[in-house]
């Protein structure tokens, strides 16, 4: 089968799953919000399901992954990984563009399951905002998680990390997790879904207490470091599905 006609059954099967469980999920609007963090999860394993089955595309995780309050900063390529991290992750409060929630059904739910929306163009009052919405998160437990760059990067393209994420590392005084992964290799545009593995890595907290400028320098070095070796590795097109703890 080729490469595009398994990208596009893929497409089919998104649109439908997507569809069918937005349009049935519409009464856990009005119940308690555990119950549509649980839908959420079973929408993102039936997508990772229709990717590994129909595109041939698995994931790889290496690492441990958090658990409980910590922020993870998380490398940006494709919306893969904001499916994949509805599952690695327990619960995750995602911190995601505001323009998000203008989306019909989609934004609904994000509101519904308690991400963090964020105006950009807002500035200071922003940054206030995102705190406070990511403290009520870290009060019940929640993993807080941020896109550095704050918006989708190609692979390869010069690091560009934005001063949001140091403001939250430095207001909730958490671990920061670095998370990266090489899924901007197989998940390309609107269309293409390359047959492999993404691997996806949990790297080594940095400790709370570290000055921004610091902080800022670790986290770039080491999500990069990582980033490139990932990209770099030899892609094959078998599929494999395992966990490194």
């Amino acid at each position: 089968m080729s490469l595009y006609l398994r990208s596009a059954l893929f497409l089919i099967w998104f649109a439908v799953v997507s569809l069918i469980l937005n349009v049935a999920g519409l009464p856990l609007l009005v119940v308690p919000r555990n119950a549509t963090v649980w839908a959420a999860n079973k929408w993102a394993r039936l997508i990772l399901f229709g990717l590994e089955h129909i595109a041939g595309l698995g994931m790889e995780v290496r690492g441990r992954v958090p658990e409980g309050p910590v922020l993870v900063a998380a490398k940006h390529f494709s919306m893969w990984e904001t499916i994949a991290l509805l599952t690695l992750l327990r619960d995750p409060a995602i911190v995601i563009k505001r323009e998000l929630l203008w989306i019909p059904l989609y934004g609904w739910y994000c509101l519904k399951q308690g991400m963090i929306p964020i105006d950009r163009a807002s500035g200071a009052r922003a940054i206030r905002r995102m705190h406070a919405a990511a403290k009520r998160a870290v009060e019940a437990g929640r993993p807080i998680v941020i896109f550095p760059e704050g918006t989708r990067k190609k692979p390869g393209a010069a690091p560009d990390y934005k001063p949001g994420v140091a403001a939250l590392y430095s207001l909730l005084k958490l671990p920061c997790v670095p998370l990266t992964h090489n899924s901007g290799l197989f998940w390309k545009g609107w269309l293409v879904r390359k047959p492999g593995t993404v691997v996806v890595e949990f790297l080594e907290p940095i400790p709370p207490g570290l000055p921004r400028q610091e902080f800022m320098r670790v986290l770039e070095e080491r999500t990069e470091t990582v980033t490139k070796r990932l990209l770099e590795q030899p892609v094959s097109g078998e599929n494999k599905k395992r966990t490194i703890g």
